[in-house]
């Protein structure tokens, strides 16, 4: 049995804390994560490196019905070394977990057991808040680089994957990073200016 994000209710904010924290300690020293962006009707794809510093958008691909998109996905997984999936949860400003947010946790947790049915072994799963990162990742393909509409159609999925990816990169690595000690031991508090 593995463990996975706590379960989400529309009356209880999403614990990213807790969650970031679970899913860290399951997952291996190094190795890829992959980290989706469930949309109605495309799915955006990227890869970190395998030290886990930067994300990369990978591909967008057609929404299809799970069980049709699976063998991709395990694939995917073997080709890249991927050691654990970060799955874009929508949830509502106030950080509720709302339709779209449910929708989008049954099916990263559909995904994740058919890739450990597949795989013969669980992959680490956490769900990270994606809320507005499309529309963050459209404003930039605006502002920098001038893209039209169509142009950023094809593009958007990906790069919002890579966004909330790069999102959940940064939390992992301030995670393990130990906390800064910001008084020099050898002064006490009274010792300082005031």
């Amino acid at each position: 049995m593995t463990t996975r994000n706590p379960e989400p209710s529309a009356a209880v904010p999403y614990d990213a804390r807790a969650a970031l924290s679970a899913f860290a300690a399951r997952l291996p020293e190094r190795g890829r994560l992959l980290g989706l962006d469930p949309g109605s009707k495309r799915l955006g794809l990227a890869l970190s490196d395998r030290a886990r510093r930067l994300a990369t958008a990978h591909a967008v691909w057609p929404r299809e019905k799970l069980a049709l998109l699976l063998p991709r996905f395990a694939r995917l997984v073997a080709e890249e070394n991927v050691a654990g999936l970060v799955v874009g949860l929508p949830l509502s400003l106030s950080g509720d977990v709302g339709p779209a947010a449910q929708a989008a946790h049954d099916w990263g947790e559909a995904l994740a057991a058919g890739l450990a049915a597949a795989r013969g072994a669980p992959l680490p799963l956490l769900f990270w808040d994606e809320r507005l990162s499309t529309a963050a990742v459209s404003r930039m393909m605006i502002a920098e680089f001038d893209l039209s509409r169509r142009k950023r159609a094809a593009q958007v999925d990906a790069a919002a994957a890579a966004y909330l990816l790069q999102g959940a990169l940064d939390a992992l690595a301030h995670l393990a990073r130990p906390a800064p000690d910001l008084l020099p031991r050898e002064k006490a508090p009274q010792d300082l200016p005031r």
